[in-house]
């Protein structure tokens, strides 16, 4: 089974330019709780380093590229966000890395509910123990 899962959106557009919409239990697999995005973000800072146990993501590169990592804890996946006509969905109990990028990067980030520092494992050892245990 495929770690990275592609959702493509359909884009809109004529002469005045293009236009995405992103619809919860529509385009997007979930409601629609909260919605974040990362900018100003330096090449060489990676950001993410955890997993959740109960919520899911899409994540967008509304503007510029980075790299995300996904791992389930067997085998991991490197993919390269870079249009924002494309996300991927990121599952419960994925640890991700987002790496590389670019200066005008804006990763924008849709989550099935709202912020609970108590859903994130930020240890790898543990989610890998976690993983082990399921």
């Amino acid at each position: 089974m495929a770690l990275i899962n592609w959702i493509d959106f359909k884009v809109l557009g004529d002469e005045r330019g293009s236009l995405v919409a992103l619809e919860g239990n529509r385009n997007i697999p979930f409601d629609i709780k909260r919605v974040y995005y990362i900018f100003g973000t330096d090449e060489n800072t990676p950001r993410g380093f955890h997993a959740h146990k109960e919520l899911r993501q899409v994540a967008v590169c509304v503007k510029g590229s980075c790299q995300i990592v996904i791992d389930d804890g067997k085998e991991k996946e490197w993919v390269t966000l870079g249009t924002p006509s494309a996300g991927i969905f990121i599952d419960t109990m994925q640890w991700h890395e987002m790496h590389n990028f670019s200066e005008d990067c804006v990763l924008m980030v849709l989550a099935n509910d709202y912020y609970d520092e108590s859903d994130y494992i930020r240890d790898y050892n543990e989610f890998k123990k976690m993983v082990s245990e399921r």
